[in-house]
């Protein structure tokens, strides 16, 4: 088994992210890779009004999963559930999905269906590069809470996206033909988890854990337990 990775919006870095869970995995046996995310600025274009989409970043993700036919667990945090809703689909080396508070859509559906008419205030959109962002100001208190001296790490990831991802829907969703698993966060201030758990009704199970938005950082052996159990 492998253990494919996908991160969520505007941050950069992928392998940052999943580090200490992957290591974890490692040390059982279970090697893992991480998706870099086009729209996040991780390849040749920039991210901006003309740069990749969530096209981009569904191609990306798919190449990846279908590099192997080595059996593979898709481990997909926030936005990543909207961009492996669509990767995963049809690819024959797929055999489970995990969600970690994440965005469940269906085909037809994208970011913007399961937010407000405002931006979320942590989020900061400028509409003539056809970017948004996380206000780094308020990016440890929301997002890393938990996560002690990682949050200072991971700020200094923190990465503009393309803007149009948030409007672009998905083409079909993987839901339904992979098992899936979502794992709610609990404490996460960024997605509370009575919207988490509105998404997990579309799951097939639902595992719960007392964390922010990160648990892959705060609680590493919490989801390599669950990862490993889904083999």
């Amino acid at each position: 088994m492998r253990v494919v990775f996908v991160h969520g919006a505007c941050v950069r870095d992928g392998a940052w992210w999943w580090r200490p869970t992957g290591e974890l995995l490692r040390a059982a046996g279970v090697q893992s890779v991480a998706a870099a995310l086009p729209s996040c600025g991780e390849g040749a274009a920039a991210a901006g009004a003309a740069g990749p989409g969530l096209a981009e970043d569904v191609a990306a993700v798919r190449e990846l999963l279908a590099a192997k036919d080595e059996p593979t667990v898709v481990v997909a945090h926030s936005y990543g559930g909207i961009v492996t809703a669509q990767a995963a689909v049809g690819v024959d080396a797929v055999r489970h999905v995990l969600l970690i508070s994440s965005y469940l859509a269906e085909a037809g559906e994208s970011l913007s269906s399961f937010g407000g008419e405002e931006p979320a205030p942590f989020l900061e959109i400028d509409p003539e590069a056809g970017t948004f962002g996380v206000r780094p100001e308020l990016f440890a208190g929301t997002f890393m809470h938990d996560c002690g001296a990682l949050a200072e790490e991971g700020a200094a990831r923190l990465a503009r996206q393309s803007v149009q991802v948030v409007g672009q829907p998905v083409e079909a969703a993987v839901w339904g033909a992979v098992p899936t698993s979502y794992l709610v966060c609990a404490q996460d201030r960024g997605t509370p988890a009575e919207r988490q758990r509105e998404f997990a009704r579309r799951a097939d199970h639902v595992a719960e854990v007392g964390a922010g938005h990160h648990p892959f950082l705060s609680q590493p052996a919490f989801v390599r337990d669950l990862v490993l159990g889904l083999a």
